[in-house]
């Protein structure tokens, strides 16, 4: 075994020689290994619950959860007023935008842009101090590398190179680049104040633009998404899972956000329409209002109510069959459509009588309400295809598989949108998958390899339509760690005025956030240092107006969702929490409502941001002490037996 071993290790350290084929290369490598390990850790940001609202979403990213405002402030204290601190920050987010304005309103530019430049430069040489000039080389603009690599690397102060400092700029300026150049520089300080992004869950639903943000994630420099239960729900839909397309497509239409579907996506909702019309034309569809916004189209308003209320009859009934074929779930009691008595327009649900506001629905048959109608059969063909044929959202589906997984470990933090399953106890909730037991971290994963094979595994047709039902059960079941509650209640909302019948229970996970011996269960599950870890939740908007706090069992754990969502606001006073993490610890930053992208370059209005600090490191965190710093640590290993073999001539320098 010991021989195998080592001739394993030698097979791997010749492979090694091909990189580093000599003692000077890989000595070199090692003095920059090493120096890089002591470098300070990178910017981390999370952000989670978007739920499509895009535009506080850009906002938000593009300032870093107010890094960039805190970058100014450390470079020009008071040297600069709050005024051109103000200015010099939505410059940096909207660099394009901005200069429109500014060279329509300045009276002399030229000055302008010297000014700027001078600034932005310095700006960005602070941004770029904690990286590696290979490192900042990599994202560089292709334009303008050179120049800005000798603009942020030399020392202007220096007398020797003021000059040639200075000439940079103004010839900048005087060949007309100077626009094209503060758009390079801006970019670039967005781009480096932030080394990585985590999006904790739920990119979809309810706003109108999870596409436009799928698109910005998709060019990102270093990002990874913990799938929320709205994203499954869409994934399901990607991978022609009837059920999930009914949801999505519901969803869309009670918040107004069908132009998501059509215009962002180009599915065609033309059948549904028309069935829609043809089908609901003189039915009550009173309880199949609305919730839009600003941006909605009333006139659209009338025929919105009939698609509303066809497409929530069809995820009903296909929701049923699942059911039905799938009595492992245990969810026999969202089996309501069965339940109904159309004489006394009452239902049963759980033992108990109770009125319904509409009970007019022409294609359910009382005798097999679960059965599609021939027209309703033809209507989900169409969008199954149309959803199975849409390049766009099959792009961003794989995008989610490839950059995404129902939880992450990265940098002694567990990462995951919803819960743990517990039970009363505190213990972890076992759950029947397929008839074997799985609970903690082994539920995550099985789930996590069911929504996989649901999408990829072609090969095995049966599979993968097995799979597809536990990915809407991920999306919706009584203990999907997704979703976290005994049901969703559907039915209930839309058809029971009680709203004692509307109540969804929580898992017991929620009680016991506080708790220390639950908390630290929970990261010694997923393999995680007790003493230095955390828990970064997301999916329960945190409702600050009920005095509740994100900040649980001594910061151990942190919930970050605050209501990004405008239609959460409301409830939770604020618009959202993000998180940063960085070389000298944790920072939770609240969000004011964001008014509109217009409002924050016409009248510089940044969202105002209440800062918290969760954590200070009592030493600064370098690249050692992170994932990354485990993987140099290895290389370097490694490279230090390659350098013993070339000295001890087991393998022979080139």
């Amino acid at each position: 075994m010991r021989s195998e071993l080592h001739e394993m290790e030698l097979k791997y350290l010749k492979s090694l020689a091909n990189q580093y084929p000599n003692i000077a290369s890989a000595s070199t490598e090692i003095i920059n290994l090493q120096a890089i390990l002591n470098l300070p850790k990178g910017t981390e940001h999370f952000m989670t619950d978007i739920h499509g609202e895009y535009e506080q979403f850009n906002h938000v990213l593009k300032n870093g959860s107010g890094a960039i405002r805190r970058k100014i402030d450390e470079e020009f204290g008071n040297t600069l007023s709050q005024k051109d601190k103000k200015s010099l920050a939505t410059l940096i987010y909207y660099p394009q935008e901005k200069l429109e304005i500014e060279t329509r309103q300045e009276d002399n530019i030229e000055d302008w842009y010297k000014i700027t430049l001078h600034r932005l430069v310095q700006i960005t040489k602070r941004v770029a101090s904690k990286y590696t000039r290979s490192k900042v080389r990599k994202a560089l603009p292709d334009d303008f590398a050179y120049i800005i690599e000798e603009l942020i690397t030399e020392k202007s102060d220096i007398s020797d190179k003021e000059e040639y400092y200075n000439e940079i700029l103004h010839t900048i300026i005087r060949i007309g680049s100077a626009p094209d150049f503060i758009v390079a520089l801006s970019n670039l300080i967005q781009r480096l104040v932030i080394d990585h992004l985590h999006i904790v869950g739920d990119i979809f639903d309810r706003g109108p633009g999870p596409h436009l943000i799928l698109d910005t994630l998709k060019h990102y420099h270093s990002v990874d998404i913990q799938w929320g239960n709205h994203d499954i729900v869409w994934m399901g839909a990607a991978c022609g899972h009837l059920p999930c397309i009914a949801t999505v497509v519901r969803v869309a239409a009670r918040y107004g956000n069908l132009d998501t579907l059509e215009d962002g996506y180009g599915i065609n909702l033309v059948p549904l329409a028309t069935f829609a019309l043809d089908t609901y034309q003189d039915v009550d569809c009173e309880a199949f209002a609305i919730k839009y916004n600003t941006d909605y189209n009333t006139k659209d308003l009338n025929l919105d109510m009939k698609i509303h209320k066809a497409i929530a009859i069809l995820q009903l009934k296909l929701e049923g069959q699942v059911i039905r074929r799938c009595p492992e779930f245990g969810m026999e009691d969202r089996l309501l459509l069965d339940k109904i008595n159309y004489e006394n327009k009452t239902v049963t649900i759980d033992g108990r009588e109770y009125p319904m506001k509409d009970t007019e629905f022409p294609t359910v048959n009382p005798a097999d309400p679960y059965r599609l109608t021939p027209d309703e059969e033809q209507v989900m063909a169409r969008l199954q295809h149309a959803f199975l044929k849409c390049e766009k959202l099959q792009k961003h589906v794989r995008f989610l598989y490839s950059n995404g997984g129902l939880y992450k470990i990265h940098n002694s933090n567990l990462l995951y949108h919803g819960c743990v399953p517990l039970d009363e106890e505190g213990n972890f909730k076992s759950v029947n998958i397929d008839g074997k037991p799985y609970k903690g971290r082994e539920l995550y994963d099985v789930l996590d390899h069911y929504a996989r094979k649901g999408y990829y595994a072609k090969n095995d047709p049966a599979g993968m339509r097995r799979a597809q039902d536990y990915i809407w059960y991920t999306w919706t079941g009584p203990n999907s760690p997704v979703y976290g509650r005994d049901k969703m209640t559907t039915f209930e909302r839309y058809f029971v005025e009680d709203k004692k019948a509307h109540k969804e229970t929580k898992n017991s996970y929620y009680s016991m956030l506080d708790r220390e011996d639950i908390v630290h269960r929970i990261l010694d599950e997923f393999g995680l240092d007790i003493k230095k870890s955390h828990i970064i939740n997301g999916h329960v908007p945190v409702e600050l107006k009920k005095g509740d706090t994100p900040i649980k069992c001594d910061g151990r754990l942190l919930i970050i969702d605050g209501g990004f969502s405008k239609a959460y606001q409301e409830k939770t006073g604020i618009a959202g929490y993000t998180l940063v993490s960085d070389s000298h610890g944790m920072r939770l930053v609240a969000h004011e409502p964001f008014e509109s992208m217009e409002a924050a370059i016409l009248r510089e209005s940044d969202i105002f941001s209440d800062s918290t600090v969760v954590e200070i490191a009592p030493v600064r965190i370098r690249v050692s002490d992170t994932d990354i710093g485990i993987d140099l640590k290895e290389r370097i290993k490694q490279l230090e037996q390659l350098l013993h073999a070339y000295r001890d001539g087991t393998i022979v320098e080139k």
